[in-house]
């Protein structure tokens, strides 16, 4: 069952001036050539919130305490959530992963923040697990996802080279079709052989290619190199050389952006070789899904790594991470994942409806993680500390209220 809650004061929410100007400071994610200056100080947004199975109750709750911190001190700042059941648990429950009207209530709000679905013992009856998350991509048409990959100070970092520290790159992954497009109409399977194809259309590619290149020219324009790296199998895959024609054929719009090819075997040694290389990389829905993980891996795991999954109408924030219900309910899950998701949640609707305390908040929370990193006061259990859910939620508090 549903149920709401108010961060901050009720207000009238401003109307979307344009529904495909998006960008997000951060991680400077545009899907429109235009963008309007103009801010407003004040709007009400409603946030559907899915916290789903595991670790995932315990991150969103944490995650909604920072927000009502960011609300009792930002002017401005306002927001309504309204908890959403469905996941692997409830479909187990109710034999349903995702209620209609969960789906309809995520539809009607302004942003998604998503915890985590999925438990490895619950699973259709393929044998696929639950993964109501791919469901939303693909009915809201979130077709960008963003993996930004960010070294923090004070942040332990696996890679020895001291570089590592400049990392500092974003993954954009195609989300609506590829090797994902039978996820809702199966693949061909019978008793010897099981076959799912890989789908790669124009405006699909398209849309996600345009997105990564006003990206880099975003990111140029703030002191990166403003590079595309289009990462796929086109020596092999007949879809996959069709996704780098297209990207070529799009490169031609965005002059002022670098751009270049690279197969998705080499990519992955070199994101752990010079990973310093890269800026932003687009590529296909499986190949994107496993580089995230591997490229979350350089800068300590998926508990930090934040991402957005972005269509032209509407944005869910979710960590990179699963629902690990191994350590579900006694307080060692990191939430800074999904505290960075929701800070990109908090940029995202600060630019679609041009809200200055949203972009404020936003900022404010990255700080607050930044400085407990770099004060030594936030060390997770993933990173070899003791500081539990609960107490790095606080530092952030802390932080936060002490600025």
């Amino acid at each position: 069952m549903a149920h709401s809650h108010h961060l901050g004061a009720l207000g009238q929410r401003k109307p979307c001036r344009g529904d495909h100007n998006l960008h997000m400071p951060e991680v400077a994610v545009h899907t429109s050539e235009h963008s309007v200056n103009t801010m407003s100080t004040d709007s009400e947004f409603r946030v559907a919130v899915m916290p789903g199975d595991g670790i995932g109750p315990e991150v969103c709750d944490v995650c909604l305490k920072v927000l009502h911190a960011l609300v009792t001190r930002v002017a401005g700042l306002q927001l309504m959530t309204e908890v959403l059941a469905g996941g692997a648990a409830h479909y187990r429950d109710t034999g349903v992963a995702l209620p209609d009207e969960s789906t309809k209530a995520a539809e009607d709000s302004d942003a998604i923040l998503f915890g985590a679905m999925g438990l490895p013992d619950v699973r259709m009856p393929d044998g696929t697990e639950i993964n109501p998350q791919v469901t939303l991509r693909i009915g809201l048409e979130l077709y960008a996802g963003v993996r930004p990959i960010k070294a923090m100070p004070g942040m332990p970092l696996p890679l020895a080279d001291p570089r590592a520290r400049d990392i500092d790159l974003v993954i954009i992954r195609e989300q609506t079709e590829g090797l994902f497009a039978d996820f809702q109409d199966k693949g061909t399977r019978d008793g010897d052989t099981a076959v799912d194809r890989c789908v790669v259309t124009r405006a699909g590619t398209s849309r996600v290619v345009d997105f990564a290149f006003r990206l880099a020219d975003f990111r140029r324009s703030k002191g990166r190199p403003g590079h595309v790296t289009c990462v796929d199998k086109a020596n092999v895959l007949t879809s996959m050389a069709f996704f780098r024609e297209i990207f070529d054929e799009r490169r031609g719009n965005f002059p002022t952006v670098d751009a270049g090819h690279a197969y998705i075997d080499a990519t992955a040694l070199n994101l752990v070789r010079q990973p310093r290389t890269f800026d932003v990389l687009v590529t296909e829905n499986l190949l994107g899904d496993i580089l995230s993980d591997l490229a979350a891996g350089l800068i300590g795991g998926m508990g930090v790594a934040p991402s957005a999954d972005i269509g032209d109408r509407h944005a869910m924030f979710p960590p990179c991470h699963g629902s690990a219900p191994d350590i579900a309910g006694i307080d060692k899950a990191n939430p800074i994942a999904l505290l960075l998701s929701a800070a990109m949640m908090l940029d995202w609707l600060g630019e679609r409806h041009h809200v200055s305390a949203c972009l404020t908040a936003a900022t404010r929370l990255r700080q607050a993680i930044e400085r407990g990193f770099a004060n030594g006061l936030i060390r997770p259990y993933d990173f070899g500390g003791t500081h539990g859910t609960r107490k790095i939620a606080q530092t952030v508090i802390d932080n936060i209220n002490t600025r």
